[in-house]
């Protein structure tokens, strides 16, 4: 997928990635996924609690009351990039959720693994998403990264993305706007169908994708 330089604009939607620095992995083990979790649900506010604390309280709750500066549609971390499809709601909403976010993290992930320097790649890509059928295939795309990375077989086999709580599952959990997405199906159950329509498909074109690269 190509990316390019765009201005990013409210209430219009994006799909964002960021990956580690030289493709390095930047999630290795089940804390550092949770970490980067609780982080986005935390930044994506414009001025959360300067405590950071998520105890006994379920993400809805935790900054119920809080201005957005972005809302999370869907999302999936993979172990050297991540994936956002982000919703600006503020001013340069976006910049200031991905870099309060990744500057959180790589603090966390640095002190944690004991290392220095950058841990993700410059400035992180954004697509602008220009129509419906375009977000219902963007998010297709996003669930089915762990999938085409042969890290499971099915995506709600996968811990660490929006697909189970776009099904119905992770009550309590929920943290994504899904129904933006969801309002194009009858039900949770016909974008299933959807997404896995398309998980041998996506796994071909990466394999030819290693083939032309070789």
């Amino acid at each position: 997928m190509a990316y390019r330089k765009v201005v990013l604009a409210n209430n219009e939607v994006y799909h964002v990635i960021n990956r580690g620095v030289e493709e390095r992995e930047v999630f290795l083990d089940r804390r550092d996924y949770t970490r980067f979790l609780n982080s986005f649900i935390y930044y994506q506010k414009a001025n959360p609690p300067v405590r950071f604390s998520f105890r006994k309280r379920t993400p809805k709750e935790r900054f119920s009351n809080l201005d957005n500066l972005v809302e999370i549609i869907c999302y999936c971390l993979m172990p050297n990039h991540f994936h956002f499809l982000l919703k600006q709601i503020k001013d340069d909403g976006i910049s200031s959720f991905i870099s309060r976010l990744t500057n959180s993290y790589t603090r966390y992930f640095n002190t944690r693994h004991k290392r220095m320097g950058h841990l993700f790649q410059g400035p992180f890509k954004a697509v602008r998403i220009e129509t419906d059928e375009q977000l219902i295939h963007i998010s297709r795309y996003v669930h089915l990264n762990p999938v085409v990375g042969f890290l499971v077989k099915d995506p709600k086999d996968y811990p660490y993305s929006s697909y189970l709580e776009y099904l119905g599952g992770g009550k309590g959990k929920e943290v994504c706007q899904k129904e933006l997405v969801l309002a194009q199906f009858s039900s949770p159950k016909k974008y299933e169908e959807f997404v896995l329509d398309q998980k041998d498909y996506a796994r071909k074109l990466k394999e030819i994708g290693k083939l032309v690269r070789e």
